[in-house]
C-alpha cells in the first residue's frame, strides 16, 4: 500500500500554503483575490483534510462562482509543489479533469479513461453536469458512477467539485454511490456568493 497522503507540517503552515495557492491560481486566473468568511473556513477545512484525511477524498459543493474550483486546483497544484513521498518514496500527484471529459474519454479514448481510473490522486471538477448515461454502440455506460465506484473500491484519494446538494447526489447517481461518497468524502460546503459577480 502507499499509504494515505498526509502532509507533515502545523495546522497553522498548511492554512498559509493553502491561502498562498488560492491566491497564485486567483492571479492566474486574472481577479483579485478577496479574504472573505467562507474562504477563510473552506481554507481551514482543507487544512484539517491534508494534516489528518479521515477519509480518502474531499467533496466541494455550493452554487456557481464561490471559489470551489479556485481551491481544487490550488490544492492540486500546492500536493504536486510539495513533493510528499509515498510508502515506496515515490512522490503524490494529483491529476485533474472535468467531469465532461470523463463522459467524453470514457466513449472515445477508454485507455485515457482507465488511467484516470486508476490515477493515485485525482480531482474532478463539475461532476454533476455530465449526462449520467450515454450509449456506446448500444451500451449504455455511466462514466462517473463507474469511475468513483473503482476509485472507491481501490481506495484512491479524489476530489470532486460540484454545483449539486449532497442531497441532489443521491438524486442522479443513486443511493449506492451517495453512501459512498459520505463514507469516502469530508464534504466543505461553499455558501457565499459568486467572485463573477462581484
Amino acid at each position: 500500500m502507499r499509504g494515505i497522503f498526509k502532509v507533515p507540517y502545523t495546522e497553522e503552515q498548511v492554512k498559509d500554503m493553502i491561502k498562498a495557492a488560492i491566491i497564485a491560481e486567483v492571479r492566474y486566473r486574472g481577479r483579485e483575490y478577496r479574504e472573505t468568511l467562507e474562504i477563510t473556513e473552506s481554507i481551514r477545512l482543507a487544512a484539517a483534510w491534508m494534516r489528518n484525511p479521515k477519509k480518502r477524498g474531499l467533496l466541494l459543493c455550493g452554487q456557481c462562482g464561490n471559489g470551489k474550483t479556485t481551491l481544487m486546483y490550488a490544492l492540486k497544484n500546492l500536493i504536486n509543489h510539495l513533493q510528499i513521498r509515498d510508502n515506496y518514496g515515490k512522490p503524490f500527484e494529483m491529476w485533474s479533469v472535468e467531469a465532461m471529459d470523463l463522459v467524453r474519454f470514457c466513449t472515445e479514448k477508454r485507455e485515457t479513461f482507465n488511467q484516470y481510473k486508476d490515477a493515485p490522486m485525482l480531482a474532478i471538477d463539475d461532476v454533476g453536469l455530465e449526462p449520467s448515461e450515454v450509449l456506446n454502440y448500444g451500451n449504455v455506460l455511466n462514466p462517473v458512477v463507474e469511475l468513483l465506484s473503482h476509485r472507491y473500491n481501490k481506495q484512491l484519494t479524489t476530489i470532486i467539485t460540484t454545483n449539486l446538494k449532497p442531497s441532489d447526489i443521491r438524486q442522479k447517481y443513486g443511493a449506492r454511490l451517495a453512501d459512498r461518497f459520505n463514507e469516502m468524502m469530508t464534504t466543505i460546503i461553499f455558501k457565499g456568493d459568486s467572485f463573477r459577480l462581484m
